[in-house]
């Protein structure tokens, strides 16, 4: 990564970590999954309400964290309002790829979200860049309903839709 390139994360990460976008409760929130990295500290309560089409119509999150995990929280929610609950699901995994993966090219999709590509240098931080990734990965699973989610497990266990409350794991 270029130094410009670095720079430019860095003021991203802490513009959206201090000013958060859609930070608030969303207190019709069909879907709530509370999300916790224990190894971090952080939190997320992550509130979905999905349009008649099921695109999600709004997204909110509240929790408090390291600058990666609310910077994060707060991109990710910018970027997938208003998407259909296929393109989240994609993003998903092309976010998961671009801070997991040294070979992925960011997708132009992911937008200002690339900016966070730079937190595969250091794994021990891509538990807090995904945390509100795993929270909306689960709530993309249910239409209604509380979860509970944690960074301290794998991330591609077995889900169930008919249960309301459920664990996601995370490597």
């Amino acid at each position: 990564m270029s130094l410009e390139l670095e720079e430019l994360y860095q003021e991203v990460i802490l513009d959206h970590s201090r000013r958060p976008r859609n930070f608030g409760d969303l207190a019709d929130a069909a879907v709530r999954v509370h999300g916790d990295n224990p190894a971090c500290g952080d939190e997320i309560h992550l509130g979905v309400k999905f349009g008649p089409d099921g695109e999600l119509e709004e997204i909110k999150f509240t929790g408090h964290g390291c600058a990666i995990s609310q910077a994060s929280a707060s991109l990710m929610t910018m970027k997938l309002k208003g998407k259909s609950r296929a393109e989240a699901e994609g993003m998903l995994r092309a976010f998961h790829d671009l801070v997991t993966d040294e070979t992925a090219e960011a997708p132009r999709t992911l937008g200002d979200l690339r900016m966070m590509q730079g937190v595969r240098k250091f794994p021990q931080r891509v538990k807090c860049a995904m945390l509100a990734w795993r929270a909306i990965e689960q709530a993309l699973l249910q239409s209604a309903g509380e979860a509970t989610i944690s960074t301290e497990t794998d991330f591609a266990a077995p889900r169930t839709r008919d249960s309301a409350q459920l664990t996601i794991n995370d490597n």
